[in-house]
């Protein structure tokens, strides 16, 4: 007997035909309601999904709470923010990095648990914990898998608070450096202006200059000059006035 083809457009129609409008509804509700950081919430994926399970989720909602189809008033806004988390998730620097803070959330979480289990007397545990066959258990459970999601949500919006810090670090120091490259710039245009309106004055400036020299030399014409003064002792430097004799 021949192995059965799964037609998934088939499957997918006949999906959307049982769909609601109150499902619909709900599920604009839900991904609206998602933390922002985490696109692996809008998507309703769990952190081990595959490219292509992100590509047949989104196919799969973003029909079900498309605008066309879907008549809540958030409708647009929802089926943009599921569009954002397809793209974040199928950009391979976006998804290492969001998988990167989904690791560090595992381990902190593991090593909490550990030192709670330091407590417990019991043997049997303690050896299955060694061996590592409890630990891949809880990890599987949902108790741990809540924890996990609200541990990413707590990490992710650590990091992006360092981010806009930083960011706006950056931008406050752009601005500074620009302020201080106007100010240059503006000290040498006042530079260059004195410096040409000196040059454009240097020929006036030498002009009354060798106007002032020859002045200096001779006296105008139809001036007469004091007469020089004599003094007592010819020996002597200084002039000394006339003295009066009885």
């Amino acid at each position: 007997m021949g192995e059965v083809k799964v037609d998934d457009d088939a499957i997918l129609k006949s999906f959307l035909a049982e769909v609601g409008e109150v499902e619909r509804d709900n599920e604009v509700v839900r991904i609206l309601s998602c933390f922002k950081l985490n696109p692996f919430e809008h998507l309703n994926l769990s952190f081990d999904s595959s490219t292509d399970d992100v590509k047949r989720q989104y196919r799969k909602i973003s029909l079900m709470v498309h605008p066309d189809k879907c008549k809540h008033p958030q409708a647009q806004e929802a089926f943009g923010a599921l569009a954002k988390a397809q793209q974040l998730l199928l950009n391979d620097q976006e998804r290492d990095y969001i998988l990167t803070q989904v690791h560090a959330a595992k381990e902190e979480l593991k090593m909490k648990r550990k030192k709670q289990l330091k407590k417990d007397t019991a043997s049997k545990i303690k050896s299955l914990v060694d061996e590592g066959k409890h630990e891949h258990i809880y990890e599987q459970s949902e108790e741990f898998q809540k924890e996990l999601k609200l541990k990413v949500r707590e990490i992710l919006t650590d990091q992006e608070w360092r981010r806009r810090k930083m960011a706006m670090r950056i931008s406050e120091e752009e601005g500074r450096l620009k302020k201080d490259e106007a100010e240059q710039k503006e000290i040498w245009k006042k530079k260059r202006e004195h410096e040409e309106q000196w040059e454009g004055t240097r020929e006036k400036r030498v002009s009354s200059w060798r106007d002032f020299q020859k002045s200096g030399k001779k006296a105008k014409k139809g001036e007469t000059r004091p007469p020089k003064l004599k003094t007592e002792d010819p020996n002597k430097s200084y002039v000394q006035r006339p003295v009066k004799k009885g």
